[in-house]
C-alpha cells in the first residue's frame, strides 16, 4: 500500500470532473511499484456504460503489459468499486484493491449501485430486467467446441 498511488487515482478523478469527461472516479494499476495502467470514468463522453475508471485502467494495464491477467498488480481507486468493476477486477485476477471513498459516499452524490446488489440477490424471475434462456438445436455449439478445442488459451 502506497499513499502516492492513491493520491494519483484521486488526482485523476479530480481532473476528470474538471474536464467534464465523466464521473468523479479514477484508478491506477501498479505492478512492482510502477504504474502500468490508468483510467477515469468516461461513461458520458464515450457513451459507454462500462467505461468506469477501474475497467478503463484494467484495459490500459492489459494493453501495456500485453496480457489479460493482472495477478501481480494492485489497483488504487478513488472509490469502492461497483459490482461491474468488482467482477472485472476478479476476472483480471488483481491481487489487491485499495479504495478511498466508500460506496455510501458515492450514493450520497448520486452514484448509487445498491439496487444492483439487491438485484443480484433476487431469483432471476424476480429481477427488474428479464432474463430467459433460449435453448434450441446447437445452442451450445461454441461451448462443446471449446471443450474439445486443442489450441485454446485458458483463463
Amino acid at each position: 500500500m502506497d499513499v502516492k498511488f492513491m493520491e494519483m487515482a484521486i488526482q485523476l478523478a479530480y481532473e476528470n470532473v474538471l474536464a467534464k469527461n465523466g464521473g468523479p472516479f479514477g484508478a491506477i494499476i501498479v505492478k512492482n511499484g510502477t504504474v502500468v495502467g490508468r483510467g477515469c470514468n468516461n461513461v458520458t463522453t464515450a457513451n459507454d456504460p462500462t467505461a468506469h475508471a477501474e475497467v478503463q485502467a484494467i484495459r490500459d494495464a492489459c494493453r501495456n503489459l500485453n496480457r489479460f491477467q493482472l495477478s501481480d498488480c494492485e489497483i488504487y481507486t478513488s472509490c469502492e468499486p461497483c459490482p461491474m468493476c468488482i467482477g472485472a477486477i476478479y476476472w483480471a485476477r488483481a491481487k489487491t484493491i485499495y479504495y478511498a471513498c466508500t460506496k455510501e459516499d458515492a450514493a450520497h452524490i448520486g452514484f448509487d449501485d445498491h439496487f444492483i446488489y439487491q438485484e443480484l440477490g433476487q431469483p432471476m424471475e424476480n429481477r427488474i430486467i428479464k432474463m430467459e434462456q433460449m435453448s434450441f438445436n446447437n445452442h451450445d455449439l461454441p461451448f462443446r467446441t471449446w471443450e474439445t478445442f486443442i489450441d485454446k488459451v485458458t483463463y
